[in-house]
């Protein structure tokens, strides 16, 4: 629900947009799913080249790995054209929201959905007044969001990408597991 608030009713989702998401976690991931199934362009970072390939596999166009190339933002300018993205969904924060900030074009959204990288972050202030750019913090959404995003999945039939699912006993492995990072969603069985 955070990427569809995000990506879809606060960034206007539209297949003309080349949208960049960070990472490959549940947000991020569904985020590609969404992103991909509306005909956008899409940018993925990682620090795994094989999440990166399977991040393929979901429809992203270009795959960057911050490790390897620690100053993303220049090359997702350069596979822009240094055009920019139209969003970003920045889970990290710190540092790399400035990095962001370089990365969107006119009038672009950053949706910060995460602190990865620490609770605060120097931004570039000229580039940010000069782009114009909007920075919205972003949790979930409502239930008529929900629906709604119900709704299109079911056309679309974008399913969930899971990682893992642990059951209940096991739930202190499920965070674990998480903190180290995951491929799409980390589920914990309430039940068995």
């Amino acid at each position: 629900l955070t990427a569809w608030h995000a990506l879809v009713k606060n960034g206007g989702l539209t297949a003309s947009q080349t949208i960049l998401v960070q990472g490959t976690g549940g947000v991020s991931i569904f985020g590609l799913q969404l992103a991909a199934a509306a005909g956008a362009r899409v940018i993925v970072t990682s620090s795994s080249d094989e999440k990166l390939e399977r991040a393929k596999q979901l429809g992203a166009k270009d795959l960057i790995n911050y490790v390897r190339t620690p100053e993303w933002h220049k090359e997702a300018l350069k596979v822009t054209e240094q055009q920019g993205v139209d969003q970003i969904l920045e889970v990290a924060a710190g540092r790399s929201l400035g990095q962001s900030i370089e990365t969107i074009r006119p009038g672009g959204k950053i949706a910060v959905i995460g602190i990865l990288d620490g609770f605060t972050s120097e931004i570039p202030i000229f580039p940010m007044l000069q782009r114009q750019v909007t920075i919205r913090g972003m949790v979930t959404g409502s239930r008529k969001m929900f629906e709604e995003m119900n709704e299109e999945l079911e056309k679309s039939q974008i399913r969930p990408v899971i990682d893992t699912v642990y059951s209940f006993p096991d739930a202190l492995e499920a965070y674990d597991h998480l903190y180290r990072g995951a491929f799409g969603k980390i589920v914990i069985r309430v039940r068995p």
